[in-house]
C-alpha cells in the first residue's frame, strides 16, 4: 500500500496542543509532569513553564500534591514562553489558568512551529465560573484530558474545587487548608447552607 510519509524522507515534525483539565486534587499536573518525562525519555528536548506567582512547593519546580518534580522556569507573562521555547520538542505550561489571554496565541504559535504542547489548568473558579483561558485552550486543543479528584463528602467523581476559607478573590492559592473536591450535589447541598447561613 502507498505511504506517502515513506515517499516523503524523513517525517515532518507535527505539533499540536493537549490540555489536561479538571479540579484542584485530580492529578492534573500529575499528568502533565508523566507526559513531559516521557518525552524526556524519548530524548525530546522539552521545557515547562509555570506562572511565577505559583510559589506553593517551589519557586521554580513544577511540583506535584503526590510530590512528584519536573524542573521549570516560571514567566511573568505568556509572551515570554515563545522567547524561551526555541529549538524545543515538546513545551509543557502548568497552571495555565493564571496566565494572561495571550497564552492562546502562544499556544497556537508553538504548535504552528511543529512543538508539541502540553497545558495543564483548573478548567473553573471555586464559583463553578470557567477559568481565564481554559475554555479558549480547550476549543483549540487537539485534544482535551479532564481529569477528576473525588469528592471528599461522599466519594463520587469531583466537580468543582469548593473553597474553605472567606475570600471574594478569584486567584487564591491554597491546599487542603483552602479547597476541598466536592461533586456537582455535595457542592450544591454547601451552597445551600451558605445561603441558610
Amino acid at each position: 500500500m502507498f505511504n506517502e510519509r515513506e515517499t516523503q524522507g524523513p517525517a515532518r515534525r507535527r505539533g499540536g496542543i493537549e490540555v489536561v483539565c479538571g479540579s484542584m486534587f485530580s492529578g492534573k499536573t500529575e499528568e502533565l509532569i508523566r507526559r513531559m518525562k516521557r518525552a524526556q525519555f524519548a530524548k525530546q528536548k522539552v521545557e515547562i513553564f509555570k506562572p511565577t506567582i505559583d510559589i506553593r512547593y517551589s519557586e521554580k519546580d513544577v511540583v506535584s500534591h503526590d510530590n512528584n518534580v519536573i524542573q521549570s522556569t516560571p514567566v511573568d507573562s505568556s509572551q515570554n514562553i515563545l522567547l524561551l521555547a526555541d529549538d524545543i520538542d515538546v513545551v509543557g505550561i502548568d497552571e495555565a489558568q493564571f496566565f494572561d489571554m495571550g497564552i492562546v496565541d502562544v499556544c497556537n504559535q508553538l504548535a504552528s512551529r511543529g512543538i508539541r504542547v502540553i497545558v495543564a489548568g483548573l478548567d473553573m473558579d471555586y464559583k463553578g465560573v470557567p477559568f481565564g483561558p481554559m475554555p479558549a485552550l480547550m476549543a483549540i486543543a487537539e485534544d482535551v484530558y479532564k481529569t477528576h479528584a473525588i469528592c471528599v463528602h461522599c466519594g463520587d467523581l469531583a466537580y468543582i474545587s469548593h473553597r474553605l476559607v472567606s475570600s471574594e478573590k478569584r486567584v487564591l492559592l491554597g491546599e487542603t487548608e483552602s479547597y476541598e473536591p466536592l461533586c456537582r450535589s455535595c457542592y450544591a447541598k454547601e451552597m445551600q447552607q451558605l445561603e441558610t447561613n
